[in-house]
């Protein structure tokens, strides 16, 4: 995984190179994902997918004719779960029951976008797109922090399809996954979480 994310940042960086016939612009981005906290170990407790907030601002650069481009988001996102630590000795004997854990990111997804832009005029209403890239996630805080150590840069890939409207409005639902761990428990610090992210978002363009 880790290989294919440089091969997709490499990709990334030959095409920003390619500004001559690109057209930039820049917005503001704001939705929400619906996170797991996954576990390697599936029985160690029981874990629920929780809602956060995602907000922040996006560019974007398209290379004319061709419906390629490349993006780049700054968002601040909240990616959470409910962990039944009662269910495990090591835990409930310290008093934990069902905790919330809630992990705060500055996130910094790079994408390679295609937006489909060949329909005799219907484009400029509404054009589809698929994008791909690594996503470099840097935590801000960490609840729990007692019961779990989190490592302080994440990488994901990250993905999805959506479509853009009247020009001006981009409406996306993806999904991303952490390539390294998310965290691991202190107590059974053999116990290593990841992060699985479905997410939608809305980006309004300013021209």
């Amino acid at each position: 995984m880790k290989k294919i994310a440089l091969v997709l940042a490499g990709l990334l960086l030959c095409a920003t190179a390619a500004t001559a016939q690109s057209h930039s612009r820049w917005g503001i981005t704001a939705g929400a994902d619906l996170n797991e906290i996954h576990f390697k170990q599936s029985d160690i407790m029981p874990s629920k997918r929780l809602v956060g907030p995602q907000v922040g601002v996006t560019a974007e650069m398209n290379f004319s004719g061709i419906g390629f481009g490349v993006e780049g988001s700054l968002l601040y996102t909240l990616k959470q779960g409910k962990l039944g630590y009662g269910d495990r000795q090591a835990w409930s004997s310290l008093g934990y029951g069902t905790e919330t854990v809630g992990m705060h990111f500055l996130d910094v997804p790079l994408h390679l976008k295609f937006k489909y832009n060949r329909l005799g005029g219907a484009e400029t209403t509404i054009m589809p797109m698929v994008y791909v890239g690594p996503q470099f996630s840097f935590l801000v805080h960490g609840t729990h922090s007692k019961l779990n150590s989190y490592p302080p840069v994440h990488v994901y890939l990250d993905m999805g399809a959506g479509c853009e409207l009247f020009e001006r409005w981009q409406l996306r639902c993806g999904y991303n996954f952490s390539v390294g761990q998310s965290f691991h428990t202190k107590i059974l610090d053999d116990n290593v979480a990841k992060n699985r992210a479905w997410y939608v978002n809305l980006t309004y363009f300013l021209k």
